[in-house]
């Protein structure tokens, strides 16, 4: 109760919290049954692997442990959603992120995970907290940074310090303003193609390379993205900048101009005030702006 004798519950975000905590418990099970199904496979091969057919066995049951770190991996982020939003369970505070625990299971505190067309076009971002929202819209709204490198090159991107902004030289000088020294992404990648980076941030030089990143990210491709229970939402924290795609079309239809024009045009306006591109974008859906 609070001091007024009102209740800080919310008991129709009550219902929902809960119905969420038990949607990612049944999941965490559903990828712990997976990830044991993936480990007796590999047993079966290395038991096989003598004489002829040594290697290829030994592939298999490679291939069959690496799933199965996934998918225990998956289950893990599942399992901390779930404690999370049960523990919230309708509080008027926000909502747990499900980045959140992504961000716990990599070491760091912020985490940000960014999904990219063929062109590398940013197209949703999940976010863990604040500073790694600021860090991901300062990509968009510069072209430059850790998850568009690890994305376009495939590989894994580590800066700390002063090569931060040798590295970037627009997107460097303003991630260390957020007090950020560390960052690292990496690519989330599918056979022949890549879907996105998680990208991890920290306030001290050299505290985002872990092994557990590439791990983290295997599991957020293959399972949480695209495996049996992929829910590209994350539980309703992917945000797909739908404001930004609607002021884009208004603005370029108001202007004459192509979209990736407008879509310029919101950036430059966005960048110089310093605000998220939404901000920008709900004045443009508004009529409250014509950054021309």
């Amino acid at each position: 109760m609070n001091p007024q004798g009102q209740s800080d519950k919310n008991p129709q975000g009550q219902e929902e919290a809960l119905g969420l905590a038990a949607v990612a418990r049944h999941r965490a099970a559903r990828a712990l049954a997976r990830a044991e199904r993936a480990e007796a496979a590999a047993e079966r091969h290395e038991r096989l692997a003598v004489g002829r057919g040594r290697e290829f066995h030994l592939q298999l049951a490679e291939t069959h442990r690496r799933s199965a770190a996934s998918h225990r991996s998956s289950a893990g982020l599942q399992e901390a959603f779930a404690r999370r939003t049960a523990e919230w369970a309708g509080s008027r505070g926000d909502r747990p992120r499900f980045m959140t625990g992504v961000a716990e299971a990599c070491g760091v505190d912020s985490a940000a995970l960014t999904l990219v067309d063929t062109a590398q076009n940013q197209l949703a971002v999940a976010v863990s907290d604040e500073p790694s929202r600021a860090a991901q819209d300062l990509e968009y709204l510069l072209g430059e940074g850790p998850a568009r490198d690890a994305a376009c090159e495939l590989r894994a991107i580590h800066a700390t310090g002063p090569a931060i902004e040798r590295r970037w030289p627009g997107y460097g000088p303003a991630l260390a303003s957020l007090g950020i020294a560390s960052v690292a992404a990496v690519p989330l990648e599918t056979r022949g193609s890549c879907i996105g980076a998680l990208a991890v941030f920290a306030p001290l030089p050299d505290r985002v390379m872990s092994a557990a990143l590439s791990q983290v990210a295997a599991a957020l491709t293959r399972i949480v993205l695209l495996g049996p229970d992929a829910d590209p939402e994350l539980y309703g924290g992917t945000n797909h900048r739908e404001s930004v795609q609607q002021a884009v079309g208004m603005l370029s239809a108001r202007l004459d101009c192509g979209v990736g024009d407008a879509l310029a045009l919101i950036k430059a306006r966005a960048f110089a005030e310093e605000v998220p591109p939404e901000v920008i974008a709900r004045r443009i859906v508004n009529g409250d702006l014509n950054p021309d």
